[in-house]
This record gives structure tokens, sequence and C-alpha cells, in this order.
């Protein structure tokens, strides 16, 4: 081995390339090579260009597409449940307006008529009843015979009360065996007169018994003519109808409904809902007001009002036969708060598909981000480490020998007459002799040492915890290893050989000094013949 000691000038300029990786084998033997007798040399070294490092991405650059992601998934998860929500919600609504609060209604309505028809009936057979007719048209004789008729009705009937009005004498018999006289200055006889002068069969009268509490006790009037058709009075039952009350309660419970009747003049007769008792008028409520000039006989409307911040369903429609009208009404916050709920459990689902979609997104794109970041620093021909993944490794590595106080070499090597290979065996021969080096390069070195591709035909060694002896016998071994091993590529053969230039760094030198003085070694190895390896002794 022929070992120049001293320093030499570097070469003028250098193209260099870009690629990395970071490879080796085991520790390798060093061998004792005979110390030669050099010329020593001392030159000017020239000022390289400054090293810079990689720029790193700026946080918003490498996530973008994960923030656009995120508000893209967020907005489109959010409209759809917001639009899902709103139809669910218009659906919901218009199905309580226009068939569940008027389904109430038609079902309360139908519960009153069935109630009624039986007392209605009784009371028709009351009026075309021969006993009844014979006993008024003979004069009334023995009040006790039509007492104890009234009464066994009353009881067959199952009938609050029983009662006969006789026109002729305006005497009224009761169930009871009471009797009383009309008269059409008493306020509480005004029912009979306009029964009498009604030009219906008959009429339902409808009143509230304080005993009875809120319930209701209908009077079925029923006009009576004798055998000629002339009017003789009115007869009928009063009954109390019970289920009404029990109805307006279940109803409420069942469907989170407020069910209550109202009166031709705006007043609440019946209630099922404490918030709205007994007594008070429509114009009391609040949102209410509204309602009462559109109520008349023909009425059934559906409609909705504001009242405590919230938002009623409303349904009124008119009974004819007790004169009132059954109000339904709904709170539209309760009746949407199912799919509300849903509302949240979708949100929530979905802020979890998103947050499940970016962290897989963003590990995807980390595992891709590194194997393109390991790919632009490796030299895609050789497969070695390239100049940027230099530019990133060295200030670990100066680093650590700062730490360790280790010895730290840099081998410089360059093929010898590369251009010629390329002109006499083509590029594509030139490059099968770059792998070959590079293969060699990575099977010497051991596994902490860092093989790179300076340049077009450069290679940079990196060998940690090596002395200035042991990277000259290192070079050595490398420069012998590659001229013995020829390259073969297609029907050619040729050898290849290595010139290297050796510097271990100096305390606290700079890397372009470093760099100068293992470029010089090189240079001065080709200035002398080449195939050679050039460094300075430190024995």
């Amino acid at each position: 081995m022929q070992v120049v000691l001293g320093r030499s000038n570097p070469r003028c300029s250098h193209e260099y390339g870009v690629q990395i990786v970071i490879g080796g084998l085991d520790d390798f033997v060093y061998t004792r090579a005979p110390r030669a007798s050099v010329e020593t040399r001392i030159i000017r070294m020239p000022q390289q260009p400054t090293m810079t490092a990689v720029p790193q991405d700026r946080p918003f650059k490498r996530y973008g597409l994960l923030i656009f992601l995120s508000v893209v998934l967020c907005l489109g998860f959010v409209a759809t449940s917001i639009i899902s929500f709103h139809a669910s919600k218009t659906a919901i609504r218009d199905s309580i307006i226009h068939h569940e609060l008027p389904l109430t209604t038609d079902n309360i309505y139908s519960e009153i008529q069935k109630d009624l028809v039986r007392p209605v009936f009784i009371s028709s057979m009351m009026a075309s009843d021969t006993f009844l007719r014979d006993w008024v048209l003979h004069g009334e004789v023995r009040p006790e015979l039509v007492a104890k008729y009234l009464a066994d009705v009353k009881a067959r009937s199952n009938a609050f009360t029983s009662f006969l009005a006789v026109n002729q004498s305006l005497n009224y018999y009761y169930g009871n065996g009471d009797q009383k006289t009309l008269s059409p200055d008493n306020p509480d006889d005004d029912w009979y007169f306009h029964v009498r002068d009604l030009s219906a069969p008959y009429e339902l009268n409808v009143d509230q018994d304080a005993r009875l509490g809120r319930n209701l006790i209908v009077f079925v009037n029923y006009r009576m003519f004798d055998y000629q058709g002339r009017y003789m009075g009115a007869t009928g039952v009063g009954i109390t109808v019970y289920d009404v009350q029990q109805r307006l309660d279940q109803y409420q419970a069942r469907y989170q409904r407020s069910v209550y009747f109202v009166d031709q003049h705006g007043r609440i007769v019946l209630s099922g809902d404490p918030a709205r008792p007994a007594g008070q008028t429509l114009a009391q409520l609040e949102g209410l007001a509204q309602l009462q000039p559109q109520l008349n006989e023909n009425t059934n409307l559906s409609s909705e009002y504001q009242a405590d911040g919230r938002t009623y369903l409303v349904n009124v429609r008119y009974i004819p036969e007790l004169k009132w009208f059954v109000v339904v009404e709904k709170n539209e916050a309760e009746a949407t708060s199912d799919i509300r709920q849903t509302l949240y459990l979708n949100l929530v689902l979905c802020a979890l598909v998103t947050f499940l979609v970016l962290l897989l997104t963003h590990v995807s794109i980390r595992r891709y981000e590194q194997k393109i970041q390991a790919l632009s620093r490796l030299d895609h021909l050789t497969g070695v480490a390239n100049r940027a993944a230099f530019d990133d490794l060295i200030p670990r590595i100066l680093a650590d020998q700062q730490r360790s106080n280790m010895p730290l070499s840099m081998l410089m090597c360059d093929i010898d007459f590369f251009k010629k290979i390329n002109d006499q065996y083509g590029h594509l021969a030139g490059d099968a002799a770059l792998q070959r080096v590079a293969h060699l390069l990575k099977e010497r070195v051991r596994r902490q040492d860092v093989v790179v591709r300076w340049g077009g035909e450069e290679f940079l060694l990196l060998l940690k915890n090596c002395t200035q002896q042991d990277a000259l016998r290192m070079a050595n071994m490398i420069r012998t290893t590659i001229s013995a091993q020829p390259v073969v590529y297609q029907q050619y053969q040729f050898a290849v050989t290595v010139s290297i230039g050796v510097a271990t760094r100096l305390y606290q030198e700079d890397v372009e000094a470093w760099l100068s003085r293992a470029d010089g070694y090189l240079y001065e190895a080709k200035r002398l013949g080449r195939n050679q390896v050039v460094g300075e002794d430190q024995d």
C-alpha cells in the first residue's frame, strides 16, 4: 500500500448527487500494513460551500390533508345529521298535526257518542211508551204511578236520574218521587221551553253536578207526542259519563298530550291537564287567545301556538251532542325528543367515525411519508445513502462523537477512469460498475458505518470509532478488494480500481474543513497515478 502523508490541493469542483442508506456488516479485522515513506505537502484549502439543513415541512403543510379531510367529514356528517333531523322533525310534526291529534279527537268523540247511544234509545222508548202517554192524556191521575215508573227506568238503565215534564200542566216529575212546577220566569227551567220549541226529536243538555266532581251529567230531553201527533211534553234520563275523565287521563299519560273541553264561550269546562284548569278561558292562556274567535259549530282545525318559549301543536273539534269543543294539544319538543336524542347519538358516532378515519389516514400518511423520506435519501442506482441523507446524519454523528470522545474517520473514494468505462462499454456498464463498487463498500464496512454516494463516481464513507491508522488499513482493504473483483456486464468483463483519500476528524474541526482534507488526499491519490490510498499518518 502506498501512503502519502501531508495535505494536498482539493479538486476544483464536484457535482454532488443525492440519495441515502446506512449499511454494513460485522466488525472487520484490521491487518497492520507497513508504513510508507512519502513526501509531505502543505496546501491552502479553499472554502467549501456552507452545508444547510434540509428544511422541515411546516405543520400546516404536513397536516393540511388531515385538516381538510376532518373539515369535510365533519361538515358532511353534521349537515347530513341536521338535514335528517329536520326532515324527520317535519315528518313527525305533520303526522301529529294531520293524523295523531285529529285521531285522538275522533277517538274521544266516538267514545262520547258510544256512551250516549243507550240513553238516547231509552229516552226514545220512554217518549213512545203508551203508559206515559195514556197517563198524561187521562189527567195525570195518581202521580205515584209515574214516580214508580220513572224510578224503575232509572234503576234498569243505571241512570243518574229520570224525569217527565208535562206541557199542559207544566208539572215536572222526578224519578225519586219529587215534583215541581215549571215556570217561564225561572232560569233553571229555560231548558224545557227551549225543548218545547225545538224542531229536532231530542236535545242533549250537559251539566256538572258538584257531588260528581269533574264528571259529566248528560240529560237527554226527548220530545213526547200523543197519538194525534200533538206535543205533550218531554221525558228522558240523565246519565253520568264517568269514562270521559278517565279517558282524558289515559290519553294524557299514554301520548303525552293535553286534552280538555271548551264551551262556545271559550271557557274550559272539563280538563285532564292541571295547567288547563276548568273555569279558565282560552283568552287567559298564553298563545291560545287566537283560537277563541275561531270557535264555531263548523270548527275542526289544526294549528300551533307559542308559549313559554315552546311550540305546541293543537287540534280542535266541535262535538254537537255536547255543544262543546274538544281540544288536544302536544308539546312539539316532547314529540321530537326521540329524534333529537338520535341526532345527538348520530353526532357522537360521526365524531368517532371521523376520528377513526383521521387516525387511519394519519397513520397511512406517516407510513408513506417515512417511505418517501427513506427513498428520497437513497441513491436509486446503488442503494446507498445520498448527499441529502449525509446532511441529515452528520450533525447527529458529530454530536455522538463529541459525547463519546471516539475517533471518527472519513474515506473519500473515486472510481478511476470512469469516463473511459462509459465511453468503451456504455453508460449501462458504468452503472453496473457503480453498483458493484457500492455493493463491495457495504460489504466491507461495519454496521455502524455510513456509505454515501457523494458524486457521479464518488463515494464517501464515515467510519465511527476508527483511528487514522485503522482507517488507512480499511481503505487499503477496500481498494484491493475492488481491484481484485472485475465487473461483469453482458459480454464485457473489465477491472475497476478506486482512489481513496483518508482523513480523521481533528478536534473541533468543522465539516467543511474535514471534507476539504479528505478531498485533498483523494486528489493527491489521483495525481500519484490512481489506485492509491492517501492520508496523514498519525503514529
